[in-house]
Parts: C-alpha cells; structure tokens; sequence
C-alpha cells in the first residue's frame, strides 16, 4: 500500500512521527508511528508534513520524498545505520546516498532524525510513496 506523505507529520517537542487521523477546525488527531497511542495538536504546536519538508544541497533543495527512496535504494530496503552513532559516522553515511548534500546547513540534529525517520517508516513498511500532487503552478505551464 502507497503512504501519502502528505498524512504523516512531525511534531515539534514529540519524539517520532505521527500519521494524521482526523482534521477539526481547532483540532488533529494524530497517532504516533511508534507507539501507536493517538494525541491532540492543537493550533499553537509546529506542525510539518514530510511531504513539505527538504534537505538542502549544494545545487537545490532534495524533497524528503526523494531523500527517503534514495536511502530505500541505498540500504536495499532494509534498516539504516544505528541513529546512535557519532555524527561525524552518520554524515559519512549520508554523502553514499545524498553525496551533494549541504554539510554546513544541514545540522547533525538533522541528519539523526532523517535516519530515525526512515527507520519508523521501513519498520512499519511505509516506504512505498504515493505521487505527489501537481501543483496550480506546474499545469499552467508558466
């Protein structure tokens, strides 16, 4: 089954990522993709979509998406590395599957939840992306 990134969202303050469930006016419900226990976000929490985050490179931004299949192809499917390794280890990993990849604005906190990130998501067999939408923009042709 393909995952809409777009439903899957990280939470500031949270540990993990969370699959949204239901959108109110002032509300989401969303469960978390490690314990599978369900939690209110409300307005005043930062909330992003992995489908709207990207990684910086020295060319242009790389989408998440794309950053995830890379290490999907980069790691045969299987886990990463041990998100608990040292920095320096971590982002040696990453030059293998992103070797253009902004080392001075991407920051090790990043780098480490990339890789916690991707784990969830291969742990749970959610590493199958549907589409992403095309936008106003890319119709028009302008």
């Amino acid at each position: 089954m393909k995952v809409a990134l777009e439903k899957i969202l990280s939470v500031s303050g949270k540990p993990g990522i969370f699959k949204l469930v239901a959108g109110g006016k002032n509300i989401i419900v969303a469960e978390s993709l490690i314990d599978g226990k369900r939690l209110p976000i409300h307005p005043s929490q930062r909330v992003s979509s992995l489908s709207d985050i990207s990684i910086f490179t020295i060319e242009e931004d790389v989408p998440l998406r794309e950053v995830l299949l890379k290490m999907k192809e980069h790691f045969k499917g299987g886990p990463s590395v041990d998100t608990k390794l040292e920095p320096k280890k971590l982002r040696v990993e990453m030059e293998k599957f992103l070797p253009t990849y902004d080392a001075e604005r991407v920051y090790d906190s990043d780098i480490k939840k990339l890789f916690q990130w991707y784990n969830i998501l291969q742990q749970k067999d959610m590493l199958e992306f549907e589409e992403p939408e095309a936008s106003d923009e890319g119709e028009k042709g302008e």
